[in-house]
Order: structure tokens, then sequence, then C-alpha cells
């Protein structure tokens, strides 16, 4: 007996590590001290050290269920994009610039081919957010996950001067939201929608009039966006954002009132904006109400912002200029914490 007969090939796992190198080779910063291979990932604070109050910002998350896809659709290389997202999106939002991230692969079967294709992705997620892959992990564990899964987490870890971080503590009435596109329902709510869709490759690789001639799991898979240089055009151009939101699970109603200060309510015009037609087709054939879909989704923004007034037309061009689409979708108003879609 030995560990490949118990199901742990370790050659398998050196031969990931290769196949990954070049793709985590794209994403190094010059701050970055080691090589891929070692036991820890070192990155130098050396050049932040003109900053007035270095502050140190992380975040960490999954895929989810939507990985369950991935499966059927036998792609793995852009999950890694939305497992980054995840964690630098956070970052952004109060006001960090992303530094480093690792990721956490475990699987049943360390296939180095399919291991390689979700790096390559966890590299793309770094290159657009401007991170570094500086290590990880991938966990062989036979017995406890199906030999054709895998599960994938990662952590990312960001800095931003603290009297530039993104609070909204001073979000007043008056101020505008600006809304960042999504592109469509990126990494929450995959429990929901794998109760409503049949994932089956066949009903996948069916492609609809209504999603813009795409097939149903090329909508569904669609990577999610990574903000960050949206985020950096809007500060760069001298826009103050006074809050800022991340609009993952539990949709508009839970997570800006995260950014809101006490007496200060979101009035939202839900008809300012275009929403992808994934979320049409997902309430009708759930049968799911208005307010579940706002309370569980993005519905096609994936980040709001906080402004004054006089900034919301700039920001809009601001972030139109660093690639994403932009739109001012309500404003701050008197009132109870919370959430008015209108």
């Amino acid at each position: 007996m030995d560990y490949k007969k118990a199901g742990v090939d370790i050659k398998a796992g050196y031969k990931a590590v290769e196949l990954m190198k070049e793709h985590i080779a794209g994403t190094m910063r010059s701050e970055v001290l080691t090589d891929i291979g070692g036991f820890s990932g070192a990155f130098s604070m050396e050049t932040f050290k003109g900053m007035e109050q270095p502050t140190l910002v992380s975040g960490t998350d999954g895929v989810g269920t939507k990985l369950k896809l991935a499966f059927e659709m036998d792609r793995h290389d852009t999950v890694g994009i939305d497992c980054v997202a995840m964690c630098v999106n956070d970052i952004a939002c109060a006001g960090g610039e992303p530094l480093f991230f690792l990721d956490y692969i475990a699987c049943g079967k360390n296939e180095p081919e399919k291991i390689a294709a979700i790096v390559s992705g966890v590299a793309e997620g770094c290159r657009q957010s401007g991170a570094a892959l500086i290590g990880g992990e991938t966990a062989e564990m036979p017995g406890f996950y199906p030999a054709d899964e895998y599960d994938l987490a990662g952590f990312a870890v960001g800095i931003v001067d603290r009297k530039e971080m993104i609070t909204g503590k001073n979000i007043k009435k008056g101020d505008v939201l600006v809304g960042i596109a999504s592109s469509g329902i990126h990494s929450n709510g995959f429990s929901l929608v794998r109760k409503v869709f049949e994932i089956k490759k066949d009903s996948l690789d069916k492609a609809y009039e209504s999603l813009g001639g795409k097939s149903l799991g090329e909508v569904l898979l669609a990577p999610t966006i990574i903000y960050v240089k949206a985020l950096r055009a809007v500060k760069e151009g001298g826009i103050t954002i006074k809050g800022c939101s991340h609009i993952t699970g539990g949709g508009f109603y839970e997570n800006i009132p995260r950014m809101l200060p006490e007496g200060c309510h979101a009035q939202i015009q839900a008809d300012s904006y275009e929403v992808p037609p994934v979320f049409a087709m997902l309430a009708k054939d759930g049968n799911i109400a208005r307010e579940i879909m706002y309370n569980t989704y993005n519905m096609g923004i994936g980040m709001m912002l906080a402004v004054a007034a006089e900034d919301a037309d700039k920001t809009v061009e601001l972030i139109a200029k660093s690639g994403q689409k932009g739109f001012i979708v309500g404003e701050i108003t008197d009132g109870e914490k919370g959430v008015t879609l209108v």
C-alpha cells in the first residue's frame, strides 16, 4: 500500500504546479520576494512607506455552487476569475489596492490539466485586478470529493492610506447613487438558479434569442466583473467616493444598507438602467417575486457608489473610460437605513 493507491497522486501534484507556473508568472509585481513552490509567499511593503497610515485590507470568498455548471460544461478556465473577483471587489469597496492573492483548490482527484485550467482563470483575475498570485494550495481529497469535482476559494490582501478609506460615514441626503453594470448573475444565488434551470449539458448548450443568441450555460458561467480599475479611475479622476457597496448575495436590500450611515435611505429607480435578460428569464421560469430577485441577485448592478450630486455625471464618464458601464440609478434621502425601489 502507498499514498497513490490510497487515492493521492503526489506526482500529479508536481505536474499541476509546473503547468500553472506559466500562468502565475504573468501576475507578478515588483514587491514579490518569493517564487512559487515555497512554503509561503513574501511581499515587500517598502513601496508603501510614503503613506501616512498604510492600512491593510483583506477579503476571502469562494465561487460556491456556480462550480456545478463548470463541472457539467467541463469548462474550468473562468471560475478562477470569479474567485478573485469576489475577494478583490470587497477590497476595492474599502478604497484598497489589491496586492496579492492566494487560492485553495480541494479536489477528489488531481488532474493536472484541469488544475492548470482553474489556475489560469485565477491568474487572469489577478491580472485584471493588479494583484500578484503569490501562492496557494491544491489538496487532493479522495473520498471527500467526487473524483471529477472540486471546490475553489481564495484570499486577498490590499492596502489603502487610512485617510482614503471608503467608509460611508459622510453620505448625506442629496448624494447620488451610481451603479456599475454587472456581467449577469456573477457568483451568488446559484443554489436557486440550479433549482429553476435544468443544469444538464443539453439544456445549458441551448441558445436563446432572449439571451442575445447565447446559450444558457454561456450566460450563467460568465465571470464576475472585477471593478478595481473602474474604482481606481473614479478616484484618480478626482472624485470622492463617499460609499461603496459590492452587490453580492443578498442583492440590493442587504448590501446597499451596509454602506449607509444611520438616518440615510437609498431610493433607487428600477428602470434607470437595463437589467440583463437572464434575470427576467430566471424570475419567469422560477416564478420568483420581484422583491426576492432584488434580495438575492445583483440585478445588473455589481457595484454601487455614493457620490456628491455635482460629481455624478463625471463619475459615469470616468467609469466608461475604464471600460465599464455606469448609470445614475438613485439618490440618498432622509429616513431609516434601507432601500426603496421605485
